[in-house]
This record gives C-alpha cells, sequence and structure tokens, in this order.
C-alpha cells in the first residue's frame, strides 16, 4: 500500500508539533513532512509527492497565499488539497485564498477533532481516505471514529475518550490540569455591557468590552463550545430595562485570543465584525454605542 503524505508548513514549532501529533495518533501510516515556511515547502514539494498541504497563512520569506498561488500553477500540484490555518478572519484575504484555489480553512485556535474532520474531508475528496485508513489498527476502526485528544501529549496529560472535543484546542488555550482542592472561580471583568452570542455550534453569554459601527470587541468565558476564527455568528444585543428592544446582529468572528496572559485563561477575547448594513440597524448601535459610552459600560470603538 503506497503511503499518504502530508506536509505541514507553519514557522511556529508548537503548532507544527500539535497538527503532527493530531495526524499521527488519528491516521495511522500516514507519512508527515515539515516546512517552517513558504520557501521550504516549494523545495520540498519539488522534490517529492504530496498529497495534502495544512499551511499558516501569516509566515517569512513566503506567505501561506504566495504558497498556494505557487501551487495552483505547478501541473503537479493544481489539484493537490491545501488547507489554510489562519488565526485572523480578514474577509478580504480570504476571499484571495478562494480565488487562489484554496480547498479549506481551519480557524485557530482548533480543536482536535475539528483538524481530524478537515483533513478526513479533504483527503475524501481527494481518493486517499480509504488507502490511509485501511492501516488503522482494528480498535480504532471498530469504534466508529478516531483516537481524541492528540494534544494531550504536548500538555502533559493522558487522553480523555469521552471529553468534550471543542475543550481540546491549541497549548495557547489548554485547559488547566487537575487539582485536588478547587480552584477558585474566576471573576468575569466588570464594567462591561452584555449580550448573546449565537454560534452554529450552540450559545454563549459575552461581555462587550468595546463596541463601533463595524465591530464589537467580546469577552466570553472558555467552555465546551470554543469559538472559531471565520465562524459565522448573531450578536444579540438588548437595550433598555427588560430588554425591551433587541438587536439581531449577523457577523463573523474576525480574532480569538486568551483575555489573561496566561495558558490556563478561563477568558477569551473575541473581535466581531458586523456584515449587516441595515440603516435601521446602524441607528440602533449608534444609540447603544452613545447609551454605553454615557454609562461607561464599554469603550466607544473596537
Amino acid at each position: 500500500m503506497s503511503k499518504v503524505s502530508v506536509l505541514v508548513v507553519d514557522d511556529a514549532n508548537f503548532i507544527r508539533d500539535l497538527v503532527k501529533k493530531g495526524l499521527r495518533d488519528n491516521f495511522p501510516g500516514v507519512q508527515i513532512e515539515e516546512a517552517i515556511n513558504g520557501r521550504k515547502a516549494q523545495q520540498l514539494l519539488g522534490k517529492q509527492s504530496i498529497d495534502l498541504i495544512l499551511c499558516d497563512w501569516e509566515m517569512p520569506e513566503m506567505s501561506g497565499l504566495e504558497l498556494l498561488s505557487w501551487c495552483r500553477s505547478q501541473d503537479a500540484l493544481k489539484t493537490v488539497p491545501f488547507i489554510m490555518v489562519t488565526s485572523r478572519g480578514d474577509k478580504e484575504n480570504v476571499v484571495q485564498a478562494i480565488q487562489a484555489g484554496v480547498s479549506d480553512f481551519i480557524g485557530k485556535p482548533f480543536s482536535n477533532e475539528q483538524l481530524v474532520t478537515k483533513v478526513k474531508k479533504a483527503l475524501s475528496r481527494a481518493g486517499k481516505l480509504q488507502a490511509l485508513m485501511s492501516g488503522a489498527p482494528p480498535k480504532m476502526l471498530s469504534s466508529g471514529g478516531f483516537a481524541n485528544d492528540s494534544l494531550a501529549a504536548l500538555t502533559g496529560g493522558k487522553p480523555q475518550v469521552h471529553a468534550p472535543a471543542a475543550a481540546v484546542s491549541s497549548p495557547l488555550f489548554a485547559a488547566p490540569a487537575a487539582s485536588a482542592a478547587p480552584a477558585a472561580a474566576a471573576k468575569p471583568p466588570a464594567g462591561r455591557g452584555q449580550g448573546q452570542l449565537r454560534l452554529p455550534g450552540g450559545s454563549m453569554a459575552c461581555i462587550i468590552k468595546a463596541l463601533s459601527l463595524k465591530e464589537a470587541l467580546l469577552v466570553v468565558k472558555r467552555g465546551e463550545l470554543l469559538p472559531q476564527v471565520l465562524e459565522s455568528a448573531v450578536l444579540d444585543l438588548e437595550q433598555g430595562e427588560g430588554g425591551e428592544e433587541v438587536a439581531r446582529l449577523n457577523g463573523y468572528l474576525h480574532s480569538v485570543a486568551a483575555f489573561e496572559p496566561k495558558p490556563d485563561s478561563e477568558w477569551l477575547q473575541l473581535s466581531f465584525r458586523f456584515v449587516d448594513r441595515d440603516p435601521q440597524k446602524l441607528d440602533y448601535l449608534s444609540r447603544l454605542i452613545a447609551r454605553g459610552t454615557a454609562q461607561k459600560h464599554f469603550s466607544p470603538g473596537a
């Protein structure tokens, strides 16, 4: 059986380790190559055959977008699945990548399950998944899925088969280690407006840190539901006592980061970009910004 080869391109060592560990744990027999930037990847792709490329967007010497454009200009690489890994969701750049021929996106931070799902989808479309899984151990195949938590080895924990996949993300958002004594509950940032963020996987309460006509800076408590960059969502904002006015603002997550400067941060900070251009919603936002600023609920600009 011919091996399936995957190229992992990222200038961050821990991201490459995270992806490689996830691939090895979930796709037995996979052959993994790696490169620290687009230029090194270009050199490697000129020497050997690759079945799937997982590539970071922002890298020195040659970016992921530049590597993608080069790949699509090569006859041997025109149809090779190319998954872009990104921590920012600028729409203009996303459109550029789509026009350049990107196959899919993975937003940082990503869970092990999300990585596996995207890779399975790409390899299935390329007709390579069956060949790869034919080498999987019977126990893994009989379970109807793949091993969970490839991140465990990187964070010092043991794999938890029944742990919620969304809670397993990059080391920047690794869950804190278990302790004999219960930890004190983290207090949310005070003095902010409130809202509700509705994602495809569920809803979560959010704190409005800053607000403008273009975007909202939100703080949410990290839980089983992990927001993803480029994910479409709806932000419900209430105004007035009893919430007699409610605005349902459509948008997408532009960035996701730890709110506290520590690896076990209980809170995440999200940048939510609005896509609505409805005059009524813009008027509502203007009034909400004015009222929130006067009451010192949030900063007037995000």
